[in-house]
């Protein structure tokens, strides 16, 4: 199935979404994209669905292909500040304003957003399987982090990030364990349940 490009053809829509939300460790990092509605990117979905060699092609083709897109990111230490929800919004402002072309309308996954300038917006529950910008900002948003994990994995060995990148796997949390937290990990989260002292 091919998602619709954005929701109104008369307006110039900027999709974006961000990943890395659940995460222990790392940024979080949002994309903002704006597609070309008569051409469409084959495929473009909601990036958790895709296939890595999959989301790996179309990051590629949407950078080529995108009429415009900004990536960016919050720091562990400003989501240990100010939440992940703020960073998250932080990230998402700061995708936006790196974009080189104008818009008038922010289409947001998810149910809440801050607003960015004086632009209006729409939240849209599950948007990155409905509109391909969204889609779009997911793929950018998730394969950027990914490959900044993965080159942090060899600053900080032992945790598994060129796998879980991350996320809150069994690995990930006994290396939190076994050999203490880095200055990538999110010291505001719950690190190490209860349940892990017994380790």
């Amino acid at each position: 199935m091919i998602l619709p490009v954005q929701k109104d053809l008369k307006k110039i829509e900027v999709g974006v979404d961000e990943a890395g939300r659940g995460c222990l460790a790392g940024p979080v990092v949002a994309a903002a994209v704006i597609l070309d509605p008569k051409n469409p990117v084959q495929d473009a979905m909601d990036s958790k669905q895709l296939s890595q060699k999959v989301r790996q092609k179309l990051f590629i083709q949407i950078k080529d292909e995108a009429l415009a897109f900004g990536v960016a990111e919050a720091s562990p230490e400003e989501i240990d500040e100010i939440n992940i929800l703020n960073a998250s919004f932080l990230a998402m402002h700061r995708a936006l304003a790196k974009l080189s072309l104008e818009y008038q309308k922010i289409l947001v996954d998810g149910n809440r957003f801050k607003p960015f300038q004086d632009y209006p917006y729409e939240c849209i529950v599950k948007g990155d399987s409905k509109y391909q910008c969204i889609a779009a900002a997911s793929i950018l948003a998730k394969e950027t982090r990914d490959m900044i994990m993965n080159e942090r994995s060899r600053d900080f060995p032992g945790y598994s990030w060129e796998k879980n990148v991350g996320y809150p796997t069994p690995q990930h949390r006994r290396a939190i364990l076994e050999l203490g937290i880095t200055p990538l990990h999110r010291k505001s989260f719950n690190l190490l349940p209860n349940q892990y002292s017994l380790f």
